[in-house]
């Protein structure tokens, strides 16, 4: 008898709410995932953003923010797999400066793997709304174009030359400061910029109620047009999945789901997308969930 169960190709990262998945602890008798665990998951985002090459797939939030502004056929589900508290991201080099604070900034070479990194944009609102930097003073060196070729940086940001790594020049001094997320290094000369970085992120959490969103979950257009049975299912599991690994009491919700809970943070991310250029107007949380919460309804 052959199996008729549809294959959705999946390309995700292993985190405690998507183990459950991953393992095959918890699956779906309506479909099967095929999952592609790519590493760096930032590989997956350009061929997703660009040619939809997964039925479902994490992707950083201001690329599909790019990807909604360029019509790309990406549906965005009220799923955040990845955040993270950004003050301890941006770090300098103790041998080439003996100190470097956000306001001894302007003037300065910062380097950021593209601009529309999603922890570079982040870095720039802590900076910018905490610590009265004008970001257009600074000059950011990039290493990567966006994940949409449609996108052209602003004047202020510069390439760096072909086969440069953001990396080594920190560590030779090449640059100022440097922005790195899950490839920070572990070397004490290197250093956060912003003071009491490790208690920032909660403190500013504290104070607002946010989160800084990295990753969300999105699904192909033509899944959710020709078989929204699936993405509900999709969705129902991904639910399940995080069910099973609770927030531990007293710790922060960093991977919310469902649109109440999701909607205050992106509502931030989309400002700050906006205020730094990466999309040319503020898009309404509304109009960016219209199409999945047609399909998900009351379930998120």
């Amino acid at each position: 008898m052959v199996d008729s169960t549809p294959t959705l190709s999946t390309a995700l990262k292993r985190y405690p709410t998507t183990e459950a998945l991953l393992s095959g602890k918890l699956a779906s008798p309506r479909f099967n995932f095929e999952f592609h665990e790519i590493e760096p998951i930032h590989d997956v985002f350009k061929p997703m953003a660009r040619e939809q090459r997964y039925d479902v797939s994490e992707l950083a939030i201001f690329t599909f923010l790019q990807a909604y502004n360029y019509n790309k056929p990406i549906v965005l589900l009220p799923v955040v797999l990845a955040s993270r508290f950004q003050h301890g991201c941006i770090v300098y080099n103790t041998d080439f400066h003996k100190e470097l604070t956000p306001d001894m900034l302007p003037g300065k070479k910062i380097g950021v793997r593209a601009y529309t990194q999603t922890t570079g944009a982040w870095v720039r609102n802590i900076l910018s709304q905490e610590h009265a930097l004008d970001f257009e003073t600074v000059e950011w060196l990039i290493f990567e174009g966006s994940h949409l070729a449609e996108y052209t940086e602003p004047p202020f940001v510069k390439r760096a030359a072909p086969g440069v790594k953001l990396l080594p020049m920190l560590m030779a001094g090449e640059i100022d400061a440097g922005i790195l997320g899950n490839d920070l290094p572990n070397d004490p000369k290197i250093k956060a910029v912003i003071p009491d970085a490790a208690n920032a992120g909660r403190t500013w959490h504290d104070k607002t109620g946010l989160i800084p969103i990295n990753h969300m979950l999105v699904v192909k257009r033509d899944l959710l047009r020709f078989r929204p049975d699936l993405v509900r299912e999709v969705y129902s599991t991904f639910k399940q999945a995080k069910d099973a690994a609770p927030v531990a009491p007293g710790a922060i919700d960093m991977r919310p789901l469902g649109y109440d809970k999701v909607t205050p943070s992106l509502e931030l991310a989309i400002q700050l997308a906006y205020e730094q250029k990466i999309i040319p107007r503020r898009f309404s949380v509304d109009e960016l969930f219209a199409e999945s919460r047609a399909v998900l309804g009351d379930l998120a």
